[in-house]
């Protein structure tokens, strides 16, 4: 613990950012780094608990004590070690994760919790500059060859672990490029596409080999992949989006948030862009969801100059600080408030979408909304939604984007035909000791078989089915879990 008084003399503070009406210009990130003296305070308010909740609450199990303290003492080397140890990607994370180690921190019992995600960012990042961060060639080959179907997050997890494992790990992305939804989900103005590189190019380095354009079960062999490969893991993520089935849902404009977000990215990277242009310039928007994708659609909108920006909630508005109902170190289900809104948007509760309105050409013209109400459970009507009488009103919309959600992951093509087992949900079953599906040799990881969940998860998994592949084809692993985190020593 660096400085034992230091959660009592500083308080929380996050860098400054450009102002909203200079970053809506482009698509670059906005959020500055923190001096030196503010990033070393920040540190110092680390309490080194004698029970830190910041590892129950991180996925990767992350050693933040130990890294905070490496922060306030400016070893950086060993800062990067310790969190290097942990997860593979703390420049993603650390740009794009919504911090529930945060939510667990034990200073946010009665003060604003650690600056964690930033500190994890600086780490990262000082690291690079200062050259701490080579590429980590194994000694030895085992002379396995594992293929990874998918290149988000999950799946870069698994093939790096692989790879220093000593494996033969290549990776097929049916997209032009690497990286999954860290390359084509999430803008730009959250995690700029050189960080994505930066990466890649240093697993490539490592001896990792991508293939793209590769659409496994399409334009690649699923029986070359099983003869060739002693083991498989597939991380494609879940790529079925949650649809809205209204009346005018047929209508032009209406179209899921994904196509649009996608675009928008292979623009700025100067990629072609697959399917009808989609553009949110001079028309009234209304986003379907009020998740992290649609705050995304919400901040690529106002850059691209739509004339008003609308996003709908199905639930109630959540309250701005922790209640009874979620007490520390839950997550809790906070208002949260995001740089896109900041930038303008109208936020919408507890309203139900109840048709598309079109014109005579079949173009979106607006949207029937109506209030709802939460009604608790009776003896005679289970607990439920009610339309408020005489809410029903028609807003004027030309794009509206479906945020809501996805189900599960694409069954047509490679599923279907390897015959792997599903859940109840349609994700590819494999319980989270094994990672290992109803074929031997093939494993999965990510959303994939978790559904749809965060980037820390997907790192998490891939991390750990890397192992139990490890283990698979060796009889035992060189790859620690999460589990074994505290026995890093630097």
């Amino acid at each position: 613990m660096g400085k034992p008084t230091g959660f009592l003399e500083f308080t929380r503070s996050l860098p400054g950012k450009r102002k909203p009406e200079e970053r809506l210009q482009d698509y670059k990130e906005f959020v500055d780094r923190l001096p030196d003296e503010s990033l070393n305070q920040q540190a110092a308010r680390c309490m080194n608990c004698g029970v830190p909740f910041c590892h129950n609450g991180c996925p990767l199990g992350n050693i933040i004590p130990e890294f905070n303290d490496a922060v306030y003492r400016q070893n950086w080397e060993e800062a990067y070690e310790l969190l290097s140890a942990t997860n593979n990607f703390p420049e993603f994370t650390g740009r794009i994760c919504p911090a529930p180690c945060e939510s667990a921190c034990v200073l946010g019992i009665n003060q604003p919790p650690v600056t964690i995600e930033e500190i994890e960012k600086h780490i990262i990042e000082i690291a690079f500059d200062k050259g701490f961060v080579q590429p980590r060639v194994p000694n030895l080959r085992s002379g396995k060859k594992i293929a990874v179907v998918g290149s988000g997050p999950a799946g870069l997890a698994a093939a790096a672990q692989l790879n220093y494992a000593g494996h033969q790990v290549t990776v097929f992305e049916r997209d032009a490029s690497p990286g999954g939804l860290l390359r084509y989900g999430i803008p730009d103005f959250k995690l700029e596409k050189w960080v994505v590189e930066r990466r890649v190019q240093l697993m490539e380095k490592e001896g990792v080999v991508f293939k793209c354009n590769a659409h496994v079960g399409v334009n690649i062999s699923i029986n070359d992949l099983l003869r060739e490969f002693q083991a498989i893991v597939l991380a494609g993520g879940s790529t079925i989006p949650r649809n809205l089935n209204i009346p005018g849902r047929e209508l032009k404009g209406v179209h899921f948030a994904m196509d649009f977000l996608k675009q928008q990215n292979q623009r700025v990277s100067n990629e072609p862009v697959t399917g009808e242009d989609i553009f949110a310039t001079a028309k009234n928007v209304v986003v379907i969801g009020g998740g992290d994708t649609g705050s995304d659609c919400v901040g690529t909108s106002n850059r691209q100059g739509a004339f008003s920006v609308t996003q709908l909630e199905l639930l109630p508005k959540p309250p701005e600080q922790r209640t009874m109902q979620m007490p520390w170190p839950t997550y809790p289900m906070t208002l949260k408030t995001t740089s896109s809104h900041e930038e303008g948007a109208d936020r919408q509760w507890a309203v139900a979408t109840k048709a598309f309105l079109g014109d005579e050409e079949g173009y979106l013209k607006g949207i029937q909304l109506v209030d709802l109400k939460w009604k608790a459970s009776t003896a005679e009507k289970a607990a439920g939604f009610e339309e408020i009488p005489g809410s029903e009103r028609a807003v004027s919309c030309e794009l509206a984007l479906l945020a809501m959600g996805f189900l599960h992951p694409q069954h047509e093509g490679l599923i279907n035909e390897l015959g792997v087992e599903l859940d109840e949900r349609g994700n590819i079953r494999a319980d989270d000791k094994k990672f290992q599906t109803n074929i031997p040799k093939i494993f999965t990881a990510g959303d994939m078989r978790r559904g749809q969940s965060l980037v820390v998860w997907a790192i998490s998994e891939g991390r750990e089915c890397a192992r139990k592949v490890d283990q698979y084809l060796m009889g035992s692993s060189v790859l620690e879990s999460k589990d074994q985190s505290y026995l890093v020593n630097t």
